[in-house]
């Protein structure tokens, strides 16, 4: 459709008309598409006329796409064109549309909503909108909550063009900014496995050994000696479902907010039997502390499972990030990327990444991280691709993944356990950290494009570890039981990197995400790889003047180091003050198997802010593993002192400071007077116990 009289603004610009269904408006960039010449897609507005149209097209295949609002046909290519024309002729059909392909990356295959993002200038009187859109045959859905004048906007029935044409057509107009459908995409999971405990978990902690190089590991060990992640620190792991029955993503007050995106219900359960990979990335960030089977980084932490939809577009990527943040999601970790080799981000998913970044957590932002991809190429880069089976792809060849590049996004690039480069790990100006993974057998380094499997291959063996995680049970998964030391790609490094943010934030939760990048690249370690990559030849494992590589980032993340940075800066400049201790030694009967548990508290008189707090404790009980101690301040604020991780011990005399328990630190700042409580529970039945007393020492100002 071209400009009309009726249409208040004037044409500016942008492609020409004849161009307007091959150009696609996407990150204020216009990337060519064709159409596939065998596959459509429709929307209905009742899903019970779909067996009827079935019947009348007998398609070769049908499956759902675009996380179930889409049914994708596939027929002959001499019969799209008819059968297209059919069904948007039915009455039942809301929506239809051709299936598309980027011209420079052949295997990204786009599906079209009904939606478009449209930005007018400042200017731009609502009155013109309103005209601008309706003689498009476009309707107003939402404003885009952040942006100045954008809208999400709908296609009604009247409209004529589909939204790429529509798109093409608001941008050649006067006062429009941006105009961008929402497409559909499907996600790539950046990890392929081959097949099938704490020691064996060399990046958390070794000492050395066959393929282990020093210093190869996150030094775990170290940072769990300040801290093993607070329950009030949640980490958000996306991904393809979770097995929740797996003892290592459990425990008390573990899940919190589960949300599967697919069904819309809050069970994200594997359902298919290829979805085993976000059971695997969970347990590397926050496997539990439990006594069996493996550990995660950050097991003290809290874990909310998001189910996606297993496709990108603008509506799944604002529902994955702005639930995380409603929810209480302080670490949003993301181990998968979309399929395509160049994918710059609409300006609604632009805009969902930096609100959760700077409006979650009460303001501080949450921190958001992501997988660099495994195609061992840049996230922002060309290069001239050479020797592709079937010649997929060759000449210069842009590539980009708009997720990794995004300014409040920490992009991981994967190290070995030698220390090295992973082969297959991508790489660029934008990789804010390395973190360990495994290394690829030739089969492994390029994502699939189009029916071709993998790129050109390698020649030569890849020596590297596997990483050791948690797996699906009863036999599903990578491997015959609950666990697979074969993990890898990127998507093992995303939650290494997550789980050290989560073990920072549990010392430090007033750090903003900004200043948690800050402390993780400050203290990462600069490891080095002076070797030629052995696909492409670069060199680009050393740093720069401002200490940034394109293959480690800023370095490999340090879980010890970025821990006591992030406490240390908790308290500087802080003023002890006086010091005032108050104790209640009246025993007191734990009730067993009791959720309300029961309760000791002393009175503190003084007035001021607490400036350092301590709390000993000292309990009998026939398995210690049965109970959790929480400390509840006089305004309701509470702090988990100890979890359901002490096993058969049966005496407990213990002291927990800012030193040994850094969670405390929520509490500095408190006003000290009013009555302070120390809850106990016991959370199983069978063994009793007493609570014969405890101390609260206050440092107060």
């Amino acid at each position: 459709m071209s400009a009309s009289p009726a249409n208040p603004l004037e044409p500016s610009g942008g492609p020409r008309p004849a161009l307007w269904g091959e150009i696609l408006q996407r990150g204020g960039e216009e990337l060519r598409l064709e159409k596939v010449p065998t596959r459509f897609t429709i929307r209905l507005d009742d899903p019970t006329a779909l067996p009827a149209l079935r019947q009348r097209l007998n398609p070769l295949t049908l499956r759902t796409v675009a996380g179930g609002e889409l049914v994708e046909w596939q027929v002959a290519a001499t019969d799209l064109e008819n059968d297209l024309a059919l069904v948007r002729r039915d009455p039942a059909v809301r929506f239809a549309s051709h299936v598309y392909r980027l011209v420079d990356s052949p295997q990204t295959w786009v599906y079209l909503t009904d939606q478009l993002t449209v930005q007018f200038s400042p200017e731009t009187a609502a009155a013109t909108i309103e005209a601008t859109l309706g003689s498009l045959g476009l309707a107003i859905e939402k404003p885009l909550a952040g942006i100045s004048n954008a809208w999400v906007v709908r296609v009604t029935p009247t409209a004529v063009e589909n939204p790429i044409k529509l798109a093409n057509h608001l941008v050649s107009l006067d006062g429009v900014l941006v105009a961008e459908p929402n497409l559909a995409i499907a996600t790539d999971s950046l990890y392929r496995p081959t097949d099938d405990r704490f020691r064996q978990q060399w990046h958390l902690s070794h000492s050395g050994g066959n393929s282990l190089a020093p210093g190869s590991h996150i030094s775990a060990e170290a940072a769990w000696d300040i801290t093993r992640g607070a329950r009030s620190v949640v980490i958000a792991v996306s991904d393809d479902g979770f097995d929740l029955n797996h003892p290592d993503l459990q425990g008390t007050g573990k899940l919190v907010a589960p949300l599967d995106l697919q069904d819309n219900d809050a069970v994200p359960l594997p359902t298919r039997p290829t979805d085993n990979h976000g059971t695997a990335v969970a347990g590397l960030a926050i496997g539990e502390e439990n006594a069996i089977g493996i550990v995660g980084v950050a097991p003290g932490c809290a874990f909310m499972p998001i189910r996606t939809t297993g496709f990108i577009d603008d509506r799944a990527i604002e529902q994955i990030f702005d639930e995380a943040v409603r929810r209480g999601a302080a670490v949003i970790a993301c181990s998968w990327s979309p399929a395509s080799t160049y994918f710059p981000l609409t300006l609604r998913q632009t805009n969902a990444l930096t609100r959760a970044a700077t409006t979650g957590r009460n303001g501080k932002g949450c921190v958001i991280v992501f997988s660099a991809g495994n195609a061992n190429r840049p996230v922002s880069g060309t290069i001239n691709e050479t020797q592709w089976p079937q010649t997929v792809l060759s000449g210069p060849t842009r590539w980009l993944s708009g997720f990794a590049i995004h300014p409040d996004v920490i992009a991981v690039s994967a190290s070995t356990s030698l220390g090295t480069k992973a082969a297959y790990s991508n790489w660029g100006e934008h990789i804010a950290l390395a973190a360990p993974s495994n290394n690829a057998p030739p089969s492994m380094t390029l994502p699939q494009v189009g029916n071709v499997a993998t790129g050109p291959p390698l020649r030569q063996a890849l020596p590297g570890l596997g990483m050791v995680t948690s797996d699906r049970t009863q036999g599903a998964g990578y491997s015959s039981d609950d666990y697979t030391n074969t993990f890898g790609g990127t998507s093992s490094s995303c939650p290494v990197v997550a789980g050290v943010a989560g073990l920072v934030l549990s010392v430090n939760p007033n750090l903003t995400a900004r200043q948690v990048r800050e402390i993780l690249q400050a203290t990462a370690d600069k490891i080095v790889d002076r070797n030629p990559d052995p696909q492409l030849g670069l060199q680009y494992g050393t740093y720069n003047a401002s200490g940034h590589s394109q293959w480690f980032g800023y370095g490999k993340v340090n879980a010890a180091a970025a821990v006591r940075e992030a406490q240390r800066r908790a308290f500087a400049g802080r003023q002890l003050g006086r010091v005032v201790q108050q104790q209640n030694q009246t025993p007191a009967a734990i009730p067993d198997h009791q959720l309300g548990g029961v309760e000791s508290g002393v009175a503190i008189a003084a007035t001021g802010a607490v400036t350092d707090i301590q709390v000993e404790v000292r309990v009998d009980h026939g398995f210690l593993g049965d109970l959790s101690l929480t400390l509840i301040a006089p305004d309701g604020s509470s702090v988990l002192l100890q979890g359901r991780t002490l096993g058969r011990q049966t005496e407990l005399r213990q002291t927990y400071s800012l030193a040994t328990t850094p969670v405390l630190v929520r509490l500095i700042g408190q006003p000290a007077q009013g009555t302070w409580r120390l809850r106990v529970v016991d959370s199983a039945p069978g063994a009793t116990g007493t609570l014969l007393g405890w101390t609260l020492t206050l440092g107060v100002n």
